[in-house]
């Protein structure tokens, strides 16, 4: 498995979610952007969906959620914010608000708790009302 292939592809599409955010639906280049963000999520889905369907299932078993696990895609946030690169020069993201894929579980009882993957390196976290509190796994070799 490479792991920074997956990272790299997952990066561009956040970089492309990035890049429509900034845009209205009136824009010229609206149209064509979400196109090519869409192809990408297709590749990422075709690629890495065996990874992830495991990732997910030992996740919500530990979680103790019955939830479907969806698409790789389904866990990408709407927004993403990039924060400054480090020493390496690589950027990270944040992600703020209610984002991902929300999961029912018992050890959370009335919270609201989702499931959202970050690149940079690849990995699945989980917010708990609306704030990014752990990371469950992480695409390493």
């Amino acid at each position: 498995m490479d792991y920074n292939k997956m990272n790299e592809l997952l990066r561009s599409i956040v970089e492309k979610r990035i890049q429509l955010s900034k845009l209205s639906y009136a824009d010229e280049a609206y149209d064509d952007i979400e196109e090519e963000m869409q192809d990408l999520e297709d590749d990422f889905n075709e690629e890495y969906e065996p990874v992830f369907q495991k990732a997910f299932e030992e996740i919500y078993k530990t979680l103790g959620s019955d939830n479907d696990i969806l698409l790789p895609s389904a866990y990408l946030a709407n927004k993403y914010t990039a924060m400054l690169p480090d020493a390496q020069g690589l950027v990270n993201y944040e992600v703020k608000g209610k984002e991902g894929v929300p999961i029912e579980s018992e050890q959370f009882d009335g919270q609201d708790v989702r499931l959202v993957l970050i690149p940079n390196p690849t990995r699945i976290a989980m917010q708990i009302n609306g704030m990014t509190l752990k990371v469950l796994w992480t695409g390493r070799a």
